[in-house]
């Protein structure tokens, strides 16, 4: 496949490949409701709907959304055992995807690393938002800017290991991993300095495959051929990375959400690292973030299946 260079083209991919099965858990919300309805309209999913289905019926009268177009699983309870429910048809593989729906996410992750029916895979679970910049000529995939407070080093390639994967079923054949630091130079008192030094020399060494990875590189120097050839970096990644891997939470959270209110985008968001695709959106995020982190799920989806 060519490689995805926006969110629409996204879209419109995620219409071939679908539609795909998403199990959602506690689908007992307007806006849930409102975005599988969408997704349903737009060809890229049928969905499961796993909850209290008296309130799921209530709320899509109110809003009007047909509720005969899914499958309806009615599971009373705590939030514990709906998540679990739901997981248990992914794990099942009566689904291809997991959504959260009203649930808190303490609880909703419980279901996923649940031992006996849960969604692990031994890898490590990690975020990333997936940004369409207007200037940019491709996706941005920032990691991790939600989940993992502080990786260390083992878990940063647990992080470039998901992201990678997520950015190969974008098309992206040989993704580009800008290791970010505030400097482009290995300063022992900045420690992601060093760690982007190791995941360089790991990277060389095959011991982190499928990839390029660069760094310690500046935003600045990571995103702009002109910035880097002002800086003297010669290198395959500067200027043009598709992965931008964050030291920690606290730059990656800001940064993502910076690209959302600052700038002309499109936005969407995974967890990755567990045996399906995992779409994990906030009431903030706009309807057309979640249609997007639905359609990116399918097309992770579609690439694990092809494997």
């Amino acid at each position: 496949m060519k490689q995805l260079r926006s969110l629409t083209e996204l879209l419109s991919y995620a219409r071939e490949v679908g539609p795909k099965r998403v199990s959602v858990a506690l689908a007992e919300d307007s806006e849930v409701l409102e975005a599988v309805d969408h997704a349903r309209k737009e060809g890229i999913a049928d969905c499961i709907l796993v909850g209290n289905t008296d309130k799921m019926k209530s709320i899509a009268e109110e809003i009007g959304v047909d509720l005969s177009k899914f499958q309806l699983e009615d599971v009373r309870g705590s939030e514990e055992s709906v998540a679990l429910a739901a997981v248990e048809i992914v794990s099942s593989g009566k689904a291809d995807i997991l959504m959260k729906g009203m649930i808190s996410t303490a609880n909703f992750l419980r279901g996923v690393l649940n031992k006996e029916k849960g969604l692990r895979t031994g890898s490590l679970l990690s975020h990333v938002y997936i940004h369409e910049v207007e200037g940019l000529d491709r996706i941005l995939f920032v990691c991790d800017p939600a989940f993992n407070i502080a990786p260390d080093l083992n878990a940063k390639v647990k992080i470039i290991e998901n992201t990678v994967e997520l950015a190969k079923s974008f098309g992206v054949e040989t993704p580009k991993v800008a290791a970010l630091a505030a400097v482009e130079v290995v300063n022992p008192d900045m420690p992601c300095t060093l760690d982007a030094a190791a995941l360089v020399q790991m990277n060389r060494r095959n011991q982190i495959k499928g990839c390029i990875i660069d760094g310690p590189l500046a935003l600045d120097n990571a995103l702009s051929v002109e910035a880097a050839k002002h800086k003297g970096i010669v290198s395959e990644v500067a200027g043009h990375a598709e992965v931008l891997l964050v030291p920690d939470i606290e730059a990656g959270n800001i940064f993502a959400k910076g690209i959302v209110y600052l700038t002309n985008n499109k936005t969407a968001g995974l967890v990755l690292g567990a045996k399906a695709p995992i779409v994990l959106t906030s009431r903030a995020d706009s309807a057309e973030t979640k249609l997007l982190s639905i359609a990116s799920a399918v097309a992770l989806a579609a690439y694990k299946g092809r494997k």
